[in-house]
């Protein structure tokens, strides 16, 4: 194409469309010096077929409700999502879901691909760029997120539909390839997806049999086809990848499958058009470089010496496509909608509030209240009264368990709970299976298509979906993530099911709000704070066991949990010796110790710290309020990880924590083994005051 004249016939738009994709990848790839141009190269005939004939989405309202989702699970290929998304001019939107009319990827866009200030990051990105469905970094969590939006879909449309208003059944498609299906993730999601026949969710299988090491038989050679057919799934085969009628057919048959979720294989040559490379999987992993792009664009009959290259027509060819019928769909949701509201006024709000992330006025008039109680109640138990009561007033909230429901108690049991099953879609309870990581992605699908998702499991097991719940947390998605068995409580089970580094590993996380109750009562406040985190995860971290109550008449009301931390008992006239700091069962320990010291008279202050992340947003006063400065004699009190306490104790004070695994155990041994005694927290603080007491000696005060 040296003398391309970009104004081609109607008859070379497609091919024109296709290699316009393919270009902007390479030249995107070639200037930053950085990505993967092979899978953009090979996969944008498939990626165009998608979206020019099948994608129902608008690119002047990226965020309708009813759109199919496309999923670039393949993130590494981000410049194929950018390229589209340009191409057919996607707006962009801001976070209160108002069009802002500018374009969502500009060309300027590409041209800085990769670099600070543009919205073509290395890989696609949440919020960061309108249009994309959801972040895809690690591989396989693009599938798997993408069978909670199928579920979340199939469950609005169980909800709200009604005879002659279907509101709600969008498809959704995720591009994945060999990397995605060797992650265990994907397997967990698929294994899923086909027990519960998402027959309104496709995955587009770019086999192309190479990976970054080289080619897949390395380590790869498994019948992907009979895996899939084994979960369940419709298994179909397009043989060559430049092959748009193959495709078409491919997504036709997928579009009339009513019984069960779709895999297309596609078979492809990574860096297709690129005949003169040897290495293959460098185009996989690195730019082309300018000999072989000038090659490549030779092949594709294109200009070789242009750059970012748009010809005349495929802009409008788009606009005739994806865009013409993305909006008469759109433009007819929103008149069945209209008229939906005018016959069903009360579910209809429910669909506002949902898709703006807000809640019900009356929310929270049901939360529970709980007596004190020296025997107490787990936490496990005082969440699960929570959740029910929560989950009366907000009919989108739905959730389960990976296989511990009767462990966890994270279940709803109102009479319109009921099961999500393939035969029953608009059950509110989800049964994941022994899948955690395949939970936590799935729960952020859910949360993408606006439910308020919960998923629960043993705070152990967090290290299984600790990808899931980064990214629920890179997101701002609002998942509760609800962990029980919190600490060395769990007893006779043993070490291997004793948590100890997972609390201040969560606490790592940027952005995941982390709340340890101390008891049913904070627990019923650490709820409340998680409901009205409309972009924020959070783990709540729970007993198995049963925790004192404590009296609310005597010490402080639980409603400090906002705050992250506050003052439980203090000491008279509010002038303690030693601060005693603990987060969930160990606040009760700390309790019992003031009695003791007071008896020796020392004066002590007990501050229930729930929450780091909500303390460190107070103000300045309000923490040195509750944590004065001047008062250094301070004991820590914690059944994990010490990691992270000396910030509040400082480098002199005390943190009785865990720095060792557990043991198999009834739990008062443990408690005796480990020094989780009153008698140890005395002793502990008696050493502080007098370590205080010597230094003001010594500094002649």
């Amino acid at each position: 194409m040296a003398n391309h004249t970009t104004t081609p016939g109607a008859a070379d738009l497609d091919g024109l469309s296709v290699n316009t994709i393919r270009t902007l990848a390479i030249d995107a790839v070639q200037a930053a010096k950085s990505g993967h141009p092979g899978t953009a190269m090979a996969m944008a005939p498939v990626v165009y077929a998608l979206w020019q004939r099948a994608l129902r989405f608008d690119p002047v309202d990226p965020t309708w409700p009813n759109r199919d989702r496309f999923v670039l699970s393949a993130g590494h290929a981000s410049m194929l999502l950018y390229s589209v998304l340009h191409l057919t001019g996607t707006r962009a939107v801001d976070a209160d879901y108002e069009i802002l009319g500018r374009p969502a990827v500009t060309l300027d866009d590409i041209r800085t691909f990769r670099q600070r200030g543009s919205r073509c990051a290395g890989h696609p990105e949440y919020r960061w760029t309108s249009g994309v469905e959801t972040t895809t970094g690690p591989l396989g969590q693009g599938v798997a997120t993408s069978v909670g939006m199928a579920i979340a879909s199939r469950w609005l449309g169980e909800r709200y539909n009604r005879p002659g208003h279907a509101l709600f059944d969008y498809d959704v498609y995720a591009l994945c390839g060999d990397g995605c299906l060797m992650e265990g993730v994907s397997s967990e999601a698929a294994s899923l997806a086909g027990h519960l026949q998402l027959a309104n969710l496709c995955w587009i299988y770019d086999s192309n049999r190479i990976t970054i090491e080289g080619s897949t038989d390395l380590a790869f050679t498994e019948d992907v086809a009979a895996r899939f057919v084994a979960y369940g799934w419709r298994v179909l085969r397009v043989p060559d990848a430049n092959d748009l009628e193959a495709i078409g057919r491919a997504l036709d048959t997928f579009k009339v499958t009513a019984d069960r979720p779709t895999l297309i294989i596609v078979d492809s040559h990574i860096g297709y058009g690129a005949p003169h490379r040897q290495d293959t999987s460098a185009a996989h992993g690195e730019p082309l470089g300018d000999d072989e792009v000038r090659l490549t664009k030779r092949a594709y009959d294109w200009p070789e010496d242009a750059r970012f290259l748009v010809p005349d027509g495929v802009r409008e060819h788009f606009a005739m496509g994806v865009g013409r019928r993305g909006a008469n769909a759109h433009r007819a949701w929103r008149e069945a909608l209209a008229d939906y509201t005018a016959v069903y006024p009360a579910q209809a709000a429910e669909i506002d509030q949902m898709q703006r992330r807000d809640l019900p006025d009356d929310w929270a008039a049901d939360l529970p209240v709980f007596p004190a109680d020296a025997k107490g109640v787990a936490g496990r138990d005082a969440s699960a009264a929570v959740l029910n009561a929560i989950g009366a007033r907000v009919p989108w909230v739905v959730g389960g368990s990976a296989d511990l429901a009767p462990s966890t108690k994270a279940r709803l049991t109102g009479a319109d709970a009921g099961e999500f099953q393939a035969a029953t879609p608009g059950g509110r309870n989800l049964h994941f299976g022994v899948r955690e990581h395949a939970m936590g992605s799935i729960l952020n699908g859910l949360a993408l298509s606006k439910l308020r998702p919960f998923g629960a499991g043993f705070l152990i097991f967090s290290d299984y979906a600790r990808g899931a719940i980064r990214l629920s947390a890179l997101m701002e998605l609002p998942v509760v993530h609800v962990f029980t068995h919190d600490s060395i409580g769990v007893g006779e089970d043993g070490p291997t099911h004793q948590p100890i580094e997972q609390l201040a590993s969560l606490r790592a996380i940027p952005h995941l709000l982390v709340l340890r109750p101390a008891d049913a009562n904070e627990t019923v406040e650490a709820w409340r704070v998680a409901m009205t985190r409309s972009h924020q995860p959070v783990a709540l971290v729970l007993s198995r066991q049963a925790l004192p109550t404590i009296d609310r008449t005597r010490y402080a009301p639980a409603s400090g949990v906002a705050c992250g931390a506050y003052v439980l008992a203090d000491a008279p006239g509010g002038r303690p010796d030693v601060l005693l700091m603990a987060s969930g069962s160990e606040v009760s320990l700390c309790l019992s110790a003031v009695a003791l010291l007071a008896e020796e008279g020392i004066r002590a202050r007990v501050v229930s710290m729930p929450s780091w992340e909500l303390f460190e947003q107070q103000g300045a006063a309000y923490r040195d309020m509750v944590l004065p400065p001047g008062v250094t004699a301070r004991v820590a009190v914690e059944q994990a990880s010490t990691l992270g306490w000396m910030r509040y104790t400082g480098q002199h004070g005390a943190v009785l924590g865990m720095t060792t695994f557990g043991l198999s155990a009834p739990l008062a041994a443990l408690q005796e083994e480990f020094g989780f005694t009153t008698a140890r927290v005395v002793e502990l603080a008696r050493a502080q005051v007098a370590r205080t007491a010597g230094a003001l000696v010594g500094a002649g005060r």
